[in-house]
């Protein structure tokens, strides 16, 4: 019952403020015709009880999943088990991330179907799944975030000076949009879950960055694709 609730007051604060704003806007300077402002009302409502259903879900199952794995994965010492892991599921959860299948379907209406939506889906889930591979196995080897990061987008830089113009942009937004509510709650808890097992002091530098190394992934997958359109 404390999830539901702790939940509920979490999709409040986070729906109400701009449900009220539209509203504000609808009445002042907007004047929408009454049948648009009522589906916007049907909309918050659904978008409300969607949030709450899924985010209950996330704190009841993904997130102690997450660390179950992750601690036992550390535990084995398995690198290339956890390589494996890594890359499986970070390719196979960026590919349901909602914001990344808009993104590709927009991508490939702008294109004229030139940019086919599920070769982008493909391309950001490589990228996606070989980062979260690297951040996993750094904290087995103990490199600095730092130094992978560095490295990570002075490659990603010197690929944008060869990529075309057009997927720069969209780039930047795949690298956003993987960072969503599906992947983020799972990545996280997973790295928390591994990160705990060597202690306090190193669990606190390591459970962190793996969210953003990850989005260099997906970044640097576009860009690559658009060397190859080039």
């Amino acid at each position: 019952m404390n999830i539901i609730k702790d939940t509920l007051k979490e999709v409040i604060y986070a729906i109400l403020p701009i449900a009220l704003v539209i509203v504000f806007f609808q009445f002042t300077i907007l004047h929408l015709p009454t049948k648009d402002f009522l589906n916007f009302l049907v909309g918050v409502f659904f978008a409300f009880v969607g949030f709450v259903l899924f985010l209950v879900g996330v704190n009841a199952s993904l997130l102690p999943i997450g660390e179950a794995f992750g601690a036992t994965l550390i535990q084995d010492e398995k690198v290339w088990l956890l390589m494996g892991f890594g890359f499986t599921l970070g390719f196979t959860v960026v590919i349901a991330e909602p914001g990344l299948q808009i993104l590709a379907g927009q991508v490939a209406k702008s294109s004229g179907g030139e940019i086919p939506k599920y070769l982008l889906l493909v391309m950001v889930a490589l990228g996606m799944g070989s980062f979260f591979t690297l951040s996993l196995t750094r904290i087995i080897f103990g490199v600095s975030l730092l130094k992978i990061l560095l490295v990570s987008y002075i490659l990603l830089f010197t690929l944008a000076l060869f990529s075309l113009p057009e997927f720069f942009t969209v780039a930047f937004d795949a690298g956003g949009v993987t960072t969503g509510p599906l992947v983020v709650p799972f990545i996280l808890a997973l790295g928390v879950g591994m990160s705990a097992i060597r202690g306090p002091k190193a669990g606190t530098e390591d459970s962190f960055g793996f969210v953003g190394l990850s989005a260099v992934g997906s970044i640097m997958a576009v860009l690559i694709l658009g060397i190859i359109y080039r």
